[in-house]
């Protein structure tokens, strides 16, 4: 399989008629606070796609970045032993997005993901920053044309902190 990149998924943009915008920037943004770092912005204006397997079928996790997700919590909204629940390896990543980790946009993939939006993301307000399809880029779009792309499915997933 072919390693998509930022042109493909402006490709994807450009056909699906998406409201989205890649930027590329000087740095790396392999992480959420280096993305933010390098956009000059919050940490919570930047999403992260997480990829899982339940029962072996990929699910796409889209979160707000600092949320760190709750692997029971996604096993229950799905229905599955939370013991069937694994989150992606590098290579699983890009054996079912197509994308690098660490570049994995919320949409874009050669074949459908099923995808589930945290809570928290949907809460976010004005512009958000994803994964751009490079380590160096980012695509810019609003919380609700990321919903509209991706889909309905909203649960939320984050783990309780503890006071």
């Amino acid at each position: 399989m072919a390693i998509l990149n930022a042109a493909t998924l402006q490709a994807f943009i450009n056909k699906k008629g998406i409201d989205a915008k890649i930027l590329f920037l000087d740095v790396d943004t392999p992480t959420v606070q280096a993305a933010a770092e390098a956009l000059a912005v919050t940490p919570e204006q930047i999403i992260k796609s997480v990829l899982f397997l339940a029962d072996g079928k990929p699910v796409m996790v889209v979160a707000s970045g600092l949320d760190r997700l709750d692997r029971k919590a996604l096993a229950d909204f799905l229905g599955v032993s939370r013991r069937r629940v694994k989150i992606a390896s590098a290579e699983q990543v890009l054996a079912h997005t197509g994308y690098v980790a660490g570049s994995v946009p919320p949409f874009g993939y050669p074949e459908p993901i099923e995808t589930v939006v945290e809570t928290a993301a949907t809460q976010l307000s004005g512009i958000v920053y994803g994964g751009g399809g490079e380590i160096h880029a980012l695509v810019q779009l609003t919380v609700a044309e990321l919903q509209r792309v991706v889909g309905a499915h909203v649960a939320s997933l984050t783990e309780l902190t503890q006071p």
